[in-house]
């Protein structure tokens, strides 16, 4: 099955209200070309699940200076002083999640499970209306799932199946938001046919990916 899309096709995916997780990590590994068709498509009051809202008008940050995104789950804002603007005036609502919470909860919700157990955050304003268990007389905070609507991926090289490798930092949380979307959505440096990848250099098979982003020239 080819899963190459055309820009429309990807923008008519975007719908008011959805929630959307974002691979990148500080500006870096950051699908820019799914973005510009989030922006293009006008959808807005969006989610936005991301390990932070990189700069000002710049990567992710630009869903924020367009005033798309009403809530943002991140474990840090980053450099964005729009996103500081913004969360200081209530206009948009903030959750803050440790980093390595925040990759296990992505996970989780890719592997279909219930959550994850973690000291971290116990006793700070992290753990507060979250469960609590004890495991063998040690108290535990209970990190829910994370999952979204249409997950952006930034790839370094994707074939037709939608077979996918990364880049460096690209797999920091690339692979996680492939697996914990509905919809997943590519963006890949470089396309290639299906028996260019070796079997061992796949991080996320084609299993996981519905789309992927192509320009008219592209298409094979």
């Amino acid at each position: 099955m080819n899963k190459f899309a055309l820009p429309e096709e990807i923008i008519a995916l975007f719908h008011d209200g959805q929630t959307l997780m974002c691979g990148g990590f500080a500006n870096h590994g950051v699908p820019n070309r799914l973005i510009d068709c989030v922006i293009a498509s006008g959808a807005r009051h969006l989610t936005l699940i991301s390990n932070d809202s990189g700069d000002a008008d710049l990567t992710i940050g630009r869903l924020i200076h367009h005033g798309l995104v009403d809530k943002l789950i991140a474990s840090h804002i980053g450099r964005n002083t729009e996103t500081v603007a913004l969360v200081a005036e209530a206009k948009i609502e903030l959750e803050l999640v440790p980093q390595g919470s925040l990759a296990e909860r992505m996970r989780c919700g890719g592997a279909g499970l219930g959550g994850v157990l973690t000291r971290t955050g116990l006793g700070t304003l992290v753990d507060k209306d979250k469960p609590h268990m004890v495991v063998n007389g040690e108290e535990w905070l209970l990190e829910t799932p994370l999952r979204a609507d249409i997950g952006l991926v930034r790839a370094r090289t994707a074939d037709p199946l939608g077979n996918l490798t990364y880049r460096g930092t690209m797999r920091n949380f690339n692979p996680l938001v492939a697996k914990a979307t509905r919809l997943t959505l590519v963006d890949a440096d470089r396309l290639v046919d299906v028996d260019e990848l070796a079997l061992d250099s796949i991080v996320t098979p084609g299993v996981y990916v519905d789309k992927i982003l192509v320009r008219q020239g592209e298409l094979r």
